[in-house]
């Protein structure tokens, strides 16, 4: 047994997909199928089924993957334990960060990490929130940039970077434009246009619309700041921002604070506690940037 193959047999069952899982490594489909097989024979067991399109772990699969982790874990660590004591960091880092949120920041806190520290190599996968979560729960995701509502996930280190109200963003002319504040009851007298669920926007949004059992009319949905913006100054729909967000697109839409939505939606970094000098350094780096004149 190689840790190669272990190293494959995680991309696949994470992936779900061959394809994507020989992407993700840097050799063919091909390849990556050869290894597998060749575990398997060693094992003496299937670890995925293969007769749906999507590729899904057997029962022998799923008892294998947390082993295997921990074996890719523990050579890492080697690795590491042997690179901090040169003064050389290497490794790898998957690093989270949530659809739709383009924050500079980061990309300079691992542009400076990535120049510093060239022997770690860095991938970013974007997703929703709740998905990025469970990603660093199960050791998939290194640290991510996530949204969330007021209270940090369970069990996970936070380093809590943006705290904002939540505002309702119109066209100069719409109705809510001429108010000082908007109360949650009007708002959602209007059409919505807001983040999707698994979102930290999206998530205090919908407790405090159920907390007064209001029932909003969502009528569209995107991922990007960018996209809900053109879509409520074309007066299609109401747009549902952070205070931050709303303050890029001034020149279009009036944005007015939900008087009574006061839970803000934070922007944050999660890590699993205990890891390694990459992390600990990435976020060193992440700190710095954040504290800049922009962000202080």
């Amino acid at each position: 047994m190689e840790l190669r193959q272990l190293e494959y047999f995680v991309a696949v069952a994470e992936e779900r997909n061959f394809t994507r899982a020989a992407e993700r490594v840097h050799i063919s489909q091909s390849g990556v199928s050869a290894q597998i097989r060749r575990l398997e024979r060693e094992l003496g067991a299937e670890l995925f089924d293969r007769s749906a399109r999507t590729v899904t772990l057997t029962v022998a699969g799923k008892a294998a993957l947390a082993h295997a982790r921990t074996a890719l874990a523990a050579a890492g660590a080697v690795g590491q334990a042997v690179g901090e004591v040169s003064d050389l960091i290497r490794g790898r880092l998957t690093v989270g960060m949530v659809v739709g949120c383009t924050v500079t920041p980061l990309f300079d806190a691992l542009a400076a990490f990535h120049r510093d520290h060239p022997g770690v190599e860095l991938s970013l996968l974007e997703d929703n929130s709740d998905r990025l979560v469970e990603g660093v729960r199960a050791g998939a995701v290194d640290l991510a940039l996530v949204g969330a509502a007021a209270a940090a996930p369970e069990g996970l280190e936070t380093l809590t970077l943006i705290s904002e109200r939540l505002v309702a963003a119109v066209p100069p002319g719409h109705p809510l434009a001429a108010r000082p504040r908007v109360a949650l009851s009007e708002l959602v007298a209007h059409p919505i246009v807001c983040m999707p669920p698994g979102t930290g926007l999206r998530t205090v949004f919908d407790q405090a619309c159920a907390a007064r059992d209001l029932r909003p009319v969502i009528a569209l949905q995107a991922t990007a700041a960018d996209a809900i913006a053109d879509l409520a100054a074309r007066d299609l729909a109401v747009a549902v921002l952070s205070e931050s967000m709303a303050a890029r697109y001034g020149d279009r839409l009036t944005a007015r604070l939900i008087e009574d939505v006061e839970t803000p939606a934070l922007l944050a970094l999660i890590w699993k506690g205990g890891q390694g000098p990459a992390v600990r350094e990435l976020l060193a780096y992440s700190r710095r940037a954040f504290a800049g004149p922009a962000h202080a």
